[in-house]
Order: structure tokens, then C-alpha cells, then sequence
């Protein structure tokens, strides 16, 4: 019986992948967990393994947009037919840009987008503005064409101003850069959070010099460095424990409440952001954590991390340490995210003294149809008391 290959899911709001490229060549014999595509979202690109084997046999081209759970490809026992309603065996690829599956590209540029090494965000864009991507001089990882590639060509060539309606009174713009790519997708995503959640933000400044001090001290015994958020982590996780409520995702009318706290971290990239998830978190130690995040990190930045580290968050930090204070938005689904700015030194009183403390304003954004602002504030003075007293964070 066929084995129907789908498009994966490579993060909680992706709605539509990219096959860039297939590895094996139609009627070439596939094993189990071989590789035999590379796909990407507007986030991570990722290595589909055949989850099972047989004779290897594509339903649509390299460059070809499908939507998450869409059938891609077959594999097919010795002598079987592809099955007869297979929908996509007739139909053009579908680049991406394109605004119409049935509008047909002139059949240089559709070939060009199929073979140039680039992300999805740059064929896109190369699309909108009417970039011949195959002229565009990559600068990205692995000899790939990115977002800055196509927005400096198509201002050599003058391509954007062209493509570009200015509003009356306004003067003549010196850049333009559409919305797409990751940015497009963020924004997506940030409206969709806006428009279906009662977000509230409340705030405390908390004392981390004690905190601080400790980081630095058990940063130098174990001989890993040890930041700030690994700290905040940590702390968030024990906070978590006790303001359950707070650990919970909103799905299709329901609450959902987890015992496992799966902390989503923010991790800021050139072409946007992006959240991978450091899941059972509770179970974790300081240097489990740093280890961790460094690794997600380093992936997230490479174009390298798997679609399991982007999805299944239950909370999420973000640290913007070059502000004071902010109001972060909620990830789709979740029911509280946690901001925290920059330390600060600053006079306080301790024991009717003013003393220099190292202090960090707090952010709690929570959705007001689940949490209840006494809970939220339970939860920041937990973060509180531990933070301040930080001996068993390092435990």
C-alpha cells in the first residue's frame, strides 16, 4: 500500500512549507528515515525523513508550495500505481510569490526559483518586487539567496520604489521593504494574538543583586557561563509551579492546564524572531538549562533547528535587554508570556537605608479570559521571593 508523504508542521502557526529541494530522484528505491527532502517554512528549514520505504515517487516539484498535511510525494511497493486521486500529479508546482496557483510565470523565472538556492522569504520577495532571483548574489548560509540579498538588488535596480504606492504628502522614501518572509509571518501571528486574546500587562521591578552575584559565582566553579536568562528561567519554571494557571494554552474554547512547563524562548535573528521551546524545564538544573538554551540558540541561528524544538510551549520569556521595561504580545494559544528589561542599578531602601541594587522591571502579559489578575500578580510575587533569595535556583 502506498505510503502518502506529507508536508510537516514546522511550528505551531505554519500553515504552508516549501519543498526546496528532493534528495532522491523519482523511482529510486527509499529506506525508512532516509532523507529525502529538504523543507522549509518562513522559520527553519528541516530534512524530511521517510517514515517508511518503498519506490520514491513525487506529486509535486522542487520550489512547490504545499499546505501542512498536504501530500507531497508517494512511496510505492515494487510494480503499485500512484493512487488514482492523487490531486497534485496534474497540476503545476506552485512557486512561491506566486498570488495565483493557475497564473503561469514566464518559464525562465519559474525555473530559476526552482533551482536557486534561497529561503522562502527571499523567493517571495524576489516575487513581489519582480526580482529575477537568479541574478541576486547570495550572502547567506550554504550559498543561499536571503531576504538583504533581493532588497539590495532590487535598490540597485530601483525595483521597490516602482513597485510602491506613496501616500500623498509624504516625502520620497530612501528604502523600501515589504512585509514578508519572517516578518510577514510575525506579523500574522502578532495580530492574530491581539485580535482573539483580553491581554493584560502587569509589572514589578524585582532586586536581582543577589541573583547576580551567584550567577557570576557559579559561573566561575563549574566553568560554564551562566546568563541572566538562564537565570530567569529557572526561576520562572519554580514560580510556574506555584501559579499553575499560568501554565496553560487556550484551544478551541478549552483551557488546557499541564503539570510540564515548556518554557519558549525569544531568539532574535536578523530576519525576525523566534521562539524555540525548552520543554520539561522543572526537571531541569541551572547548567542543564544553559546547555539547553545555548544549543537552541546556536540552531535557531543557523536556519538548523528541528520543527519538535519550535512547538509546544506552555510559557514563554522574552528579555530585551536594552530597554527598561515593555509590554511583550502573546504567543497564539498561550495564556501568559514574561518581559524583562535591562538590569539597572539604582538606589533603594533596604532596613530604612538607601543602598545601590541591581534591579530589572518585569513584564507579565497574561489573557484576561483565563488568568485573573489576582493570579498574576501571585505569579510576579513568587518570581519575586525567588529571585531574591535565590539559593535554590543553583541548587
Amino acid at each position: 500500500m502506498a505510503v502518502r508523504i506529507v508536508m510537516p508542521r514546522l511550528g505551531d502557526f505554519m500553515t504552508e512549507g516549501v519543498v526546496a529541494s528532493w534528495t532522491r530522484k523519482p523511482g529510486d528505491y527509499v529506506d525508512r528515515n532516509d532523507v529525502i527532502a529538504e523543507i522549509e517554512s518562513e522559520k527553519v528549514s528541516y530534512d524530511l525523513e521517510a517514515i517508511g520505504a518503498g519506490i520514491f515517487h513525487p506529486v509535486v516539484g522542487e520550489g512547490a508550495i504545499a499546505p501542512v498535511d498536504g501530500i507531497i510525494a508517494y512511496l510505492l511497493a515494487e510494480g503499485e500505481a500512484p493512487p488514482a486521486d492523487e490531486e497534485a500529479e496534474k497540476k503545476e508546482p506552485i512557486t512561491p510569490g506566486s498570488a495565483n496557483p493557475q497564473a503561469s510565470a514566464p518559464p525562465e523565472k519559474r525555473t530559476n526559483a526552482m533551482v536557486v538556492p534561497s529561503t522562502p522569504g527571499a523567493r517571495k520577495l524576489a516575487a513581489s518586487l519582480g526580482v529575477d532571483i537568479s541574478r541576486v548574489t547570495p550572502s547567506g548560509p550554504r550559498g543561499r539567496v536571503v531576504d538583504s540579498d533581493v532588497h539590495a538588488y532590487a535598490e540597485q535596480q530601483g525595483t521597490a520604489e516602482s513597485h510602491t504606492a506613496l501616500p500623498l504628502g509624504l516625502p520620497r522614501p530612501v528604502k523600501v521593504i515589504p512585509v514578508s518572509g519572517m516578518r510577514k509571518s510575525i506579523a500574522e501571528n502578532m495580530r492574530t494574538s491581539l485580535a482573539a486574546t483580553a491581554q493584560l500587562s502587569y509589572f514589578l521591578e524585582i532586586d536581582i543583586t543577589d541573583a547576580q552575584r551567584m550567577r557570576n559565582e557559579v559561573s566561575q566553579d563549574l566553568g560554564n557561563v551562566i546568563t541572566l536568562p538562564h537565570v530567569l528561567i529557572k526561576a520562572c519554571s519554580a514560580a510556574l509551579e506555584e501559579a499553575s494557571p499560568l501554565n496553560s494554552v487556550l484551544a478551541e474554547g478549552n483551557v488546557l492546564f499541564f503539570d510540564q512547563i515548556n518554557i519558549g524562548v525569544a531568539v532574535a535573528l536578523q530576519e525576525g524572531l523566534v521562539v524555540p521551546v525548552l520543554r520539561d524545564v522543572g526537571q531541569m538544573d541551572i547548567l542543564q538549562i544553559s546547555n539547553a538554551t545555548h544549543e537552541l540558540a546556536v540552531k535557531a541561528r543557523e536556519g538548523s533547528i528541528a520543527p519538535d524544538d519550535m512547538v509546544g510551549g506552555t510559557f514563554t520569556i522574552s528579555v530585551l535587554g536594552a530597554v527598561d521595561g515593555f509590554t511583550p504580545i502573546l504567543n497564539p494559544g498561550q495564556s501568559a508570556i514574561l518581559g524583562a528589561g535591562r538590569p539597572t542599578e539604582k538606589p533603594v531602601v533596604r532596613n530604612g537605608d538607601i543602598v545601590i541594587r541591581e534591579m530589572i522591571t518585569f513584564s507579565l502579559t497574561a489573557d484576561h479570559q483565563v488568568i485573573d489578575g489576582a493570579v498574576a500578580a501571585a505569579f510576579l510575587q513568587r518570581l519575586q521571593e525567588t529571585l531574591e533569595n535565590p539559593e535554590d535556583l543553583f541548587d
